[in-house]
């Protein structure tokens, strides 16, 4: 017990983590982003090294090839214009444009490599956080906004792959020219050299401390529009429900604040990078044009000739222009740095459901056994009020069991703890004898098959929506599980049948017709274990005669948990289980608890009385 409670308790902590991981900082937060986060990308990376290589290869020649203009330019200045160098000039002019065309092709080469890495890292990026994503337990996404976690996964990724694919790649390319031209100014000149290699220090010191408040402003931008995404989304899935309470305007006015604080939070950001763009092109400028007055002085003095004050302050310029570049570019991989945080604050989320590392085999056939032993629960979002209270009960192989009582009273934590979508905080929950915590999550629920409340259609066909249930299903396998599910005469009826697109979800069926392609889904898994969660609510009265007929001939070779107002369902029950404020209170047949008189005797009396 002291192991699950400990369990428990870490699955509230990462669901407190997930909470934070989820939240959305507010404009001008002043949380400290690092360029630590890019280190995480090192990795993806990695998996295409001669790619990198390649990449890199180029950029060294096209950084050599940058150089080498330089001593063309000197050697032209100082010989190619003198009586005996003219014959030269010719032969100096093809160099250039040899020069030229090789920092062209290099250029274009490095230019291919490293967007295309960019791109191919993103994709690898956004395929591993969904499928992360897809992994997390359902504690998590009690607590996390779906347009946020959408926002990191578009928005984010695409922010890393301009970094990736285009900022980083600068960075290296003006740092190799930084580096390469401040080595040759040297060899050209060490007295002008001291000069620009001094102020050095004014320049990079501002440009670094500015840069930090380029970083936070961009983590405060990619935040708030993630937050304004999040919005758009749950205002957009549920736009009939907008439009019929004519929450428009609200909506709208609430969706354009957020809208507009987005915009002021990008506009400072912006505002930001350009005073520190301004910043460094002036200071970095403005020592050449110190040096450049200095050196003139020496050539006048005839301690310099002309082709060698040319040569260096093409070496100065090229290492002031790598320089400036690289502050306007931090600017960008710093946003990508928050980016590349944000995302990976997904990756580091560690489900509250973990499977075992050596789980137990579930018995093969599956027997579909059911058995609660004082299991007490608590969602971690409301920790402090527990759901379940002392739960026991057993279900056998083959049994049908309903369980009834008031909203709220525990019916559908049952179905969750089944499938384990939660731990419980105390006692055990066992299927065909193993504990859910020893078995395998994912064999677990190959083995349950499930109709829920709220039926989930995707925007895809008909046919896909069945399959859903089993993937490798046959076609004739999928029309024959919608035919026992009552479903055939509607589908019939769509425009192309089976291949019908139903939209997003299932916006173009009823909510019957929604409900009986959960049911053939359902029937079509063939799963040992069938948990109908008031599987006929939304029916009309003939198809809930079809369909009932349908469930009765499927729970005939399996066992059936079912949770059901409507006495029809629950009188084809062997046992009826009653909760209440998470509690079983009663238990027997229909007749039994009726003439018992409790809770379930006043539940049937008053849908009896409400009937027509």
């Amino acid at each position: 017990m002291n192991d699950r409670a400990g369990s428990g308790e870490r699955g509230a902590v990462l669901s407190a983590r997930a909470e934070a991981a989820a939240a959305v900082d507010a404009p001008g937060t002043t949380r400290k982003v690092k360029i630590e986060p890019l280190k995480l990308l090192l990795p993806y990376v990695l998996r295409y090294r001669n790619r990198v290589i390649a990449a890199l290869i180029a950029l060294v020649v096209a950084a050599l090839a940058t150089l080498a203009v330089p001593i063309a330019v000197r050697r032209m200045i100082d010989h190619g214009f003198s009586a005996e160098g003219i014959e030269l000039i010719d032969s100096y002019f093809a160099v250039m444009v040899l020069v030229v065309a090789v920092l062209a092709g290099a250029s274009a080469l490095r230019y291919y490599l490293v967007t295309t890495l960019g791109e191919r890292i993103v994709a690898d990026l956004r395929s591993e956080v969904f499928g992360h994503l897809a992994s997390l337990s359902p504690a998590f996404f009690d607590k996390a906004q779906s347009g946020e976690l959408l926002s990191r996964l578009t928005g984010d990724t695409t922010q890393i792959k301009s970094a990736v694919g285009a900022s980083v790649s600068i960075a290296l390319r003006n740092l190799v020219l930084f580096v390469g031209a401040a080595v040759m100014m040297v060899a050209t000149s060490p007295k002008l050299s001291a000069f620009v290699l001094g102020a050095i220090p004014l320049i990079v010191l501002p440009l670094v401390g500015f840069g930090r408040s380029v970083r936070r402003r961009s983590r405060a931008a990619q935040d708030t529009l993630a937050g304004a995404s999040a919005y758009a989304g749950e205002q957009i899935g549920a736009v009939r429900t907008l439009q019929a309470f004519t929450h428009e305007q609200a909506a709208r006015e609430r969706f354009g604040g957020a809208v507009e604080s987005a915009y002021r939070a990008a506009r400072d950001s912006t505002r930001a990078r350009a005073v520190l763009t301004a910043i460094g092109i002036f200071l970095v400028f403005s020592s050449v044009v110190v040096v450049l007055w200095i050196g003139a002085q020496d050539v006048l003095a005839g301690q310099m000739t002309a082709g060698r004050l040319s040569q260096f302050v093409l070496y100065a310029v090229l290492a002031a222009g790598g320089l400036g570049e690289l502050g306007q570019v931090w600017g960008e991989i710093a946003a990508a740095s928050g980016a590349a945080e944000r995302l990976f604050e997904i990756l580091h989320v560690r489900s509250a459901i973990q499977p075992p590392a050596r789980p137990v085999a579930l018995p093969v056939p599956g027997r579909g056994e059911i058995a609660f032993d004082d299991v007490h629960f608590a969602y971690p979002t409301r920790a402090e009020t527990s759901a379940l209270h002392g739960v026991s009960f057993h279900v056998r192989p083959g049994e049908k069991v309903a369980i009834v009582g008031p909203s709220g009273a525990g019916k559908s934590t049952i179905f969750h703890l089944i499938l384990r979508f939660y731990d419980p905080s105390a006692g055990a929950v066992t299927f065909d004898g193993v504990a859910l915590e020893a078995a395998d999550p994912r064999e677990l629920r190959r083995r349950i098959a499930l109709v829920p409340q709220e039926t989930a259609i995707f925007a895809s066909s008909v046919r896909d929506n069945i399959r859903f249930g089993r993937p490798d299903a046959s076609d004739a396998q999928i029309e024959h599980a919608a035919q026992a599910a009552a479903a055939t005469e509607f589908i019939g009826k769509l425009p192309q049948g089976y291949d019908t697109l139903i939209g997003e979800r299932g916006v173009t069926l009823s909510g019957g017709q929604r409900q009986r392609i959960a049911i053939a889904r359902a029937i079509l898994r063939r799963a040992p274990l069938l948990l109908l969660d008031e599987a006929t609510s939304s029916l009309d009265a003939e198809s809930e005669t079809l369909v009932q007929k349908a469930l009765a001939r499927l729970m005939q070779d399996r066992t059936t948990l079912v949770i059901a107002h409507r006495l029809a369902t629950v009188l084809s029950c062997d046992r009826i289980l009653v909760l209440d404020q998470g509690r079983i209170v009663e238990e027997g047949t229909h007749e039994s608890l009726v003439v018992r008189g409790g809770l379930y005797a006043r539940l049937a009396k008053l849908q009896l009385q409400g009937a027509p």
